[in-house]
């Protein structure tokens, strides 16, 4: 028999076995596109965390910070890392190009009627050259501001959208607390931290000014060095630890009251990052399309038994072995293939609103669709062996009885 006469009975059988047709295709609609939205985001997410990461250590830095904890993440109130700490260390440890230190506090801030909740992170006038960060639009501060307390911040974009909406915020007033300060610029666009926090809903302001108006307290929160040679960064940890130590006083079983994170901590969490993006998230959604190919088999097994007497007519007209378990193989994999290609398609759908909510940037949709597709012949392919090889064993005598 013919393939194409054989592909165009089966298409012909699938529209006759609707219900079973339809589970078909919604066990395997729902496992790819499980796996394309897995792969979609995880991709993306992966890219991001990257690039963040980068931006916040980099090869070449050193970030130390207060109580320990996660960087960039939430945690307790600094109550011993001071500034006089970081500018000591890069006094101290040769080969420093450069160095800031950052508060971070959370405050109701205001414009006319407008209020919203954010961060507000108090630097020095190196920011930019340290954190990788910058003023998009407008100015940033410099050390005469510092030095002068002055009342100047520069907002990230969510705060400018929920604050002023379409209004151009750059010269306008705006109130931290209590304080009045004056938008001089707007952050260039982060998105979401690992952390899942909204690093575009920050306000930065002069180190000096956030301690002295805002906070009244002379801790920071973590402080960062930029090496001169990268090669030297994580050899930096046990001298900046041995300073530290000597200007908290802290005796010889006292263990640290600050974590020191190198370039070479970041690409530990990197590997882990990657394990669980491309091995335990694919599994999970690989488990999914295992239960699918059980679902289809299952089903297609149930089809034999119901379809008995057209496979014996069939065997008795002349159809060989061959065509009828090539039939059943061709039904379950044309069936899984199309649930596939409609799993792909809102896969991608979904991976695009997520990645477009957690401000991700843009997907890669090749390699998930490649591997949506190849992922939905295989499980079609497995699915129907059985059922194929069930049906081309029946003998027409018997089954005609």
């Amino acid at each position: 028999m013919k393939f194409a006469r054989l592909a165009k009975h089966s298409l012909r059988m699938m529209g006759r076995y609707k219900l079973r047709t339809g589970f078909m295709m919604l066990g395997s609609l729902i496992g790819i596109a499980a796996v394309t939205f897995v792969v979609s985001v995880g991709q993306a997410a992966e890219k991001k965390t990257l690039e963040i990461i980068g931006r916040i250590v980099g090869d070449s830095g050193v970030v130390i910070e207060a109580s320990g904890g996660d960087i960039g993440g939430p945690r307790g109130i600094a109550t011993r890392l001071k500034v006089e700490d970081i500018a000591a260390i890069s006094k101290e440890v040769p080969g420093v190009e450069a160095w800031d230190v950052l508060k971070k506090i959370k405050a109701t801030v205001r414009s006319g009627n407008s209020s919203d909740s954010v961060s507000v992170l108090g630097q020095s006038d190196q920011w930019q050259e340290v954190w990788n960060r910058r003023a998009s639009r407008g100015d940033s501060f410099d050390d005469a501001a510092v030095k002068s307390l002055a009342r100047v911040a520069i907002i990230g974009q969510t705060v400018a959208t929920q604050l002023y909406g379409d209004d151009d915020p750059i010269g306008q007033d705006i109130q931290i607390g209590s304080v009045p300060f004056k938008v001089i610029g707007i952050l260039e666009i982060w998105g979401i931290d690992p952390h899942g926090m909204d690093r575009d809903n920050e306000i930065v302001v002069p180190i000096s000014t956030l301690v002295r108006r805002l906070t009244n307290e002379d801790t920071i929160s973590e402080g960062k060095l930029v090496m001169s040679d990268p090669s030297r960064a994580d050899a930096v940890e046990p001298e900046a630890r041995t300073i530290l130590r000597e200007r908290h006083h802290l005796a010889a079983e006292q263990p640290d009251d600050f974590y020191i994170v190198t370039p070479a901590q970041t690409r530990g969490w990197v590997t882990q990052i990657r394990r669980v993006l491309f091995f335990y998230l694919p599994l999970i959604a690989a488990s999914v399309l295992l239960v699918a190919a059980i679902v289809s088999a299952t089903l297609m097994l149930a089809s034999v038994n119901g379809r008995i007497a057209e496979i014996a007519l069939r065997r008795a007209v002349g159809a060989r072995a061959e065509d009828i378990r090539l039939q059943f193989l061709l039904e379950t994999a044309l069936t899984i293939l199309v649930g596939g290609v409609i799993g792909i398609a809102l896969g991608y759908v979904l991976a695009y609103m997520g990645a477009n909510h957690l401000h991700l940037g843009s997907l890669n949709p090749v390699k998930a669709a490649l591997l949506g597709i190849g992922t939905a012949c295989v499980v079609g392919a497995i699915a129907g062996i059985l059922p194929a090889i069930r049906a081309a064993r029946l003998r027409p005598a018997e089954a005609l009885r």
